[in-house]
């Protein structure tokens, strides 16, 4: 983390002749990129750090071709010569996604949705125009190869995972129908591939779009389904086909000849269900496989949304083993077993969480529970040992940073999680009332402090719980 810091210092001295007062990392989401909040003097602005060069070219020169024609993308300002960290305009730290969240689903928001769809429509149809895609980051175009991968991902990484019976080289046929199906669309112009709420950032109520480096050439459907189908978005059906008539409007005053309508509705619901397919891949691969919390609680939302658009949509093919397949998927089975039981009102479980030093000894549970866990957190590389960090806890950004990238810690996590949810979903489903879980370290100030505080989160995420969270040793904590 100091080299990548030491890098963003040099690269805004080189931009403005000065150091930057702070370099502050921004919380990391599901990709490998790492950001930045670079404070100047005169300027704020946003660092990205990646060791993918590639993907680094293909967002910058994304950046500099639609920057030049007034779309809404940040500036790019600079990049080192190794091409693996820049710095661009910082478009505010609010997304669209936000905004709804605090908001709901009011005026404001529909409005800024509508905004978003009109600068979509400007980024596809005129950011096409004279743009070299063989600066794409994968494919230069979403074609049928790339519709049976996203498929494929599907099958894979959630499918598979389900471990049901079905006929393989039946729903290959059915992929290969619905890939040739989709890939035969009229209008294919830039293609954003993962637009979404999340990436479009509001500052005074404007849109700036970012996270488009894995753009390609390929159908107008595809970014309107990815934004109005966003499962945590849970737009109404009056909001997606208000949002979506608007848009066609908007495409129709910048394309040549008016679409067809129906043609490109039918085509759309197609790409609906691919990219709802394709997020039920990602969160398989990210909560499944890589253990990502946040991707683990977001599939029961995308199942949902799933089953809502099979009992409500077509998409005009025959397919009838991709048809039975996806009726297993959505089934109450499944999704029950990715629902996570949720506290109530009438929820009697206390969850007590402490932080401990084994200087001073174990925290005593004085309810009837009389036990719990109690993990030691000493296996975990501390940063107390270092002299940045010393004065500082695992409640503070740059130890969690250290914890999270330089140690195992989120391997331990997800293994201790893996074993308190049975107990807490056993005591929920018992109606138990007392569970202490205790995490104990040297000093009680690092490494334990963050697991506890992580712990607390993850519990009160999934399941809805009232969880108490002491630190025990936090008198005594260097400072």
């Amino acid at each position: 983390m100091q080299e990548q810091i030491a890098i963003i210092h040099s690269l805004y001295k080189k931009w403005k002749g000065v150091k930057p007062i702070n370099v502050e990392k921004i919380p990391q989401s599901g990709s490998d990129r790492i950001y930045f909040k670079v404070i100047g003097e005169a300027e704020t602005v946003i660092a990205t750090y990646n060791l993918n060069v590639k993907e680094n070219q293909a967002f910058i020169y994304f950046t500099k071709h639609f920057h030049q024609l007034g779309l809404a993308v940040p500036e790019v300002y600079i990049a080192n010569e190794e091409q693996t960290a820049y710095l661009q305009k910082n478009v505010g730290s609010e997304s669209l996604l936000d905004k709804l969240g605090a908001e709901g689903h009011n005026e404001l928001v529909f409005n800024l949705f509508k905004t978003s769809l009109k600068q979509l429509a400007q980024i596809q149809i005129i950011g096409d125009k004279n743009l070299d895609y063989n600066q794409c980051l994968t494919a230069k175009e979403f074609g049928k190869q790339a519709i049976l991968s996203d498929l494929l991902y599907f099958k894979y990484y959630f499918l598979d995972t389900l471990q049901k019976p079905y006929d393989k080289q039946q729903l290959l046929d059915d992929f290969e129908a619905i890939a040739s199906y989709l890939s035969h669309t009229e209008h294919k112009y830039f293609m954003f591939r993962d637009f979404q709420s999340r990436n479009i950032m509001l500052e005074n109520n404007q849109a700036t779009f970012i996270d488009y480096q894995g753009g390609m050439k390929g159908a107008l459907q595809y970014d309107v389904a990815s934004l109005l189908w966003q499962a945590k978005a849970q737009l109404s059906e009056e909001w997606k086909d208000d949002l979506l008539n608007y848009y066609i409007e908007e495409i129709n005053h910048l394309l040549p000849k008016p679409i067809d309508k129906s043609i490109f509705i039918s085509q759309y619901n197609g790409y609906v269900l691919i990219r709802l397919l394709q997020v039920l891949g990602a969160y398989g691969f990210r909560g499944l496989f890589e253990r990502k919390a946040h991707f683990l609680s977001s599939i029961p939302l995308a199942l949902n949304n799933l089953k809502y658009f099979l009992a409500n949509k077509k998409i005009g093919i025959v397919t009838p083993e991709f048809d039975r397949v996806l009726d297993v998927v959505i089934s109450d089975e499944i999704i029950q077993k990715f629902t996570p039981q949720q506290a109530t009102e009438n929820t009697k479980l206390k969850i007590r969480i402490n932080s401990f030093s084994y200087k001073k000894g174990l925290p005593k549970d004085k309810s009837e529970n009389g036990g719990g866990y109690i993990f030691d957190m000493r296996g975990i590389l501390n940063p107390g040992r270092f002299e940045p960090y010393k004065k500082l806890s695992g409640q503070d950004r740059s130890v969690k940073d250290f914890l999270e990238q330089q140690t195992k810690m989120n391997q331990f996590l997800n293994s201790v999680w893996d074993l308190i949810d049975i107990t807490v979903e056993d005591y929920l489903q018992r109606d138990f009332e007392n569970l202490q879980i205790n995490f104990g370290c040297t000093g009680g100030q690092h490494r334990s402090v963050y697991a506890a505080e992580q712990t607390a989160r993850h519990l009160r995420n999934k399941y809805n719980l009232k969880v108490e969270l002491e630190h025990t040793n936090s008198h005594n904590w260097v400072k």
